[in-house]
């Protein structure tokens, strides 16, 4: 038997229109966005077949996300039963859909869960102009040292997303990370780009959103995991409850590490299949580890690709 990682993106990867192949096609899609949506009070195929602002908006970006991704998972769990994951391993968010394909939180729970974890990082970044900056062709130590000696200076700005050689992102004060551009330019970036965001994720500036997090976790995440998950903040695997626990609550205000993660756990695996929108990891991990094939599932042709190729 293969061995395959379930993998699931982070906020970015959301679009208009994610799923819609998916409801259109299948009654468990459909069941699981209503019931999704109950919990919550929201309308998930006004917040994500059609424009409007709130998809953009982190408290509904994150459980719109996760919803399609348990979607992808389900529906191919369902048509191969016999593919079991040897680890679970999400991007920022995406270690909560991880979570959740694990069988450690129901799915509607999760919905939930990462709804308020959204309300909680904005209500933290409400009070300061916070923001988030992706840097191009500069390596690891350089961005770390320019951090590090602003950090010297009394700006707030920290590493935030190891993506992988060449990109990582920084979070912060957005002013702080705009009078920082020229530097990190000159220390050897091609770009920096201020992104659009109105949070600095897996920053200092969340620790506010910390005790609600785990508070909220501690009544919802059970010891049932099928395999381990591995975390963003260590890289290593966990398979308990008082452990998802800490390390996402720590992963709030600690750097993603996604790039040394896969390359942790790559050789030992087989192939990673990417569930919910898009390709944002699989991507990633052809820059990562090139010998790791990555699938991808984000609609019912992909699903059918899949099931071809290793269910058989």
């Amino acid at each position: 038997m293969s061995k395959i990682a379930m993998i699931f993106a982070g906020q970015g990867s959301q679009a208009v229109g994610m799923g819609k192949d998916f409801y259109e096609n299948s009654e468990v899609a459909r069941e699981m966005f209503a019931k999704a949506g109950e919990r919550i009070g929201v309308d998930f195929k006004e917040l994500i077949f059609e424009e409007n602002e709130k998809l953009g908006q982190t408290a509904y970006t994150q459980p719109a996300i996760l919803l399609v991704q348990m979607i992808a998972y389900k529906l191919f769990t369902d048509a191969c039963p016999d593919v079991k994951a040897e680890l679970f391993l999400g991007h920022s968010l995406g270690e909560f859909s991880a979570l959740c394909a694990s069988g450690a939180i129901d799915y509607v729970d999760a919905v939930e869960l990462v709804h308020n974890r959204g309300a909680y990082m904005q209500k933290a970044c409400d009070t300061v102009e916070a923001g988030m900056m992706v840097l191009v062709g500069l390596d690891d130590a350089s961005v770390e040292k320019v951090c590090a000696d602003a950090q010297a200076d009394g700006k707030k700005v920290w590493p935030a997303n190891y993506n992988q050689d060449g990109q990582l992102v920084v979070a912060g004060m957005k002013s702080d990370l705009v009078s920082l551009e020229q530097t990190f330019k000159d220390a050897g970036a091609k770009r920096a780009i201020l992104l659009d965001m109105s949070v600095a994720s897996h920053c200092e500036i969340l620790a506010p959103a910390q005790a609600p997090l785990a508070e909220l976790m501690e009544r919802m995440v059970s010891d049932n995991f099928s395999a381990p998950i591995i975390s963003n903040v260590t890289t290593a695997p966990y398979s308990t409850k008082a452990d998802a626990v800490a390390l996402l609550k720590k992963q709030l205000v600690e750097p993603v590490k996604y790039k040394q993660s896969i390359l942790a756990v790559a050789g030992d695996l087989d192939m990673a299949i990417e569930f919910g929108n898009g390709i944002t990891l699989k991507g990633l991990n052809r820059r990562i580890a090139k010998e790791l094939t990555t699938l991808n599932i984000s609609d019912m042709a992909s699903l059918e690709k899949v099931k071809e190729e290793i269910c058989s």
